[in-house]
């Protein structure tokens, strides 16, 4: 009744459904219920509410390791995935933590388009993502 359907079969939209679903998933075990936003509300594309009734975290969904200086100031979480691994890390704390390794401060893309990518997180990252596994 159940086929699996590869991920590289699907369009833009539903993967980036699929990626929601996945780190929502994650995000309920640690008591978070995710509410997905039907616009980037503040640059958030779903938010994560806590049961404990305090924390609200903005979340902008991507497909790998991002900054981008359009999400400066906005207290906007990056969450990502990468194999079975899913990765949610404050935006702003996460480019200060770059910046500091001095890994992106002369590149093309970030200083003429403010935004960085990765498609693999680099090996130096991979020390700086596991603070924020989820």
């Amino acid at each position: 009744m159940f086929k699996r359907v590869p991920y590289s079969e699907l369009n833009s939209r539903q993967k980036e459904n699929y990626n929601f679903h996945k780190v929502a998933g994650e995000l309920a075990d640690y008591g978070y219920n995710c509410l997905r936003l039907n616009d980037d509300w503040q640059g958030a594309d779903f938010l994560a509410c806590h049961v404990d009734g305090i924390v609200f975290l903005k979340i902008q969904l991507k497909g790998r390791m991002t900054i981008d200086k359009k999400y400066l100031g906005k207290d906007i979480h990056i969450a990502f995935l990468n194999g079975d691994d899913c990765y949610v890390y404050p935006h702003d704390e996460m480019l200060e933590r770059i910046l500091k390794l001095d890994k992106i401060g002369t590149s093309k893309s970030w200083l003429e388009a403010g935004a960085y990518s990765w498609p693999q997180p680099p090996i130096w990252a991979k020390d700086i993502l596991k603070d924020y596994k989820v």
